[in-house]
């Protein structure tokens, strides 16, 4: 039941975003790579769940936020994510601590410093991992990038595999 839930969360999140293929792609990459790092990292299956949907979810109040205030911006989602979340998640039977751990990754993912546990850890790593090439992010930013935010040894070797082996530092 677990990856029907997922899956059934993802389709609904497609018709959210309503053709923006952009917005789309970036959250199955992130759940991909969060997904990876999750379980290479053996996190828990409770934590697992909330980290897979949250990272599904994690960008949903980027639409509303270019709508009221004319920004993508971090804090701008922060804020508009978690209601319209709680509005895709009303028909899934989920534990009210799941419930509320969702609801304070999409509303804190691009606050680093509240960062209090392996999910939001992983959560930010894998949105990274998408970012950095979305971002065309020079070695430089991916340098500070992985110094400042990644922690987990999964995380930093696929960074490192991916953007940092075989370039000039």
């Amino acid at each position: 039941m677990e990856g029907i839930m997922i899956s059934l969360i993802l389709n609904k999140m497609i018709l959210y975003f309503d053709g923006d293929i952009k917005r789309i792609n970036h959250a199955l990459k992130v759940l991909s790579f969060a997904k990876c790092i999750g379980e290479t990292e053996k996190v828990s299956s409770h934590k697992l769940k909330s980290l897979e949907i949250a990272a599904v979810l994690h960008d949903i109040g980027i639409k509303l936020s270019e709508i009221k205030y004319g920004s993508s911006a971090g804090k701008y989602q922060e804020i508009e994510g978690p209601p319209v979340a709680l509005d895709i998640l009303s028909e899934f039977d989920l534990d009210k601590s799941i419930l509320d751990r969702i609801m304070f990754l999409i509303g804190n993912h691009h606050t680093y410093n509240k960062i209090d546990d392996i999910d939001f850890q992983i959560l930010v790593e894998a949105d990274f991992l998408v970012n950095i090439f979305e971002d065309g992010m020079g070695i430089n930013e991916i340098e500070s990038v992985k110094s400042k935010y990644f922690k987990t040894s999964t995380g930093l070797a696929i960074l490192e595999n991916m953007y940092l082996h075989g370039r000039a530092k």
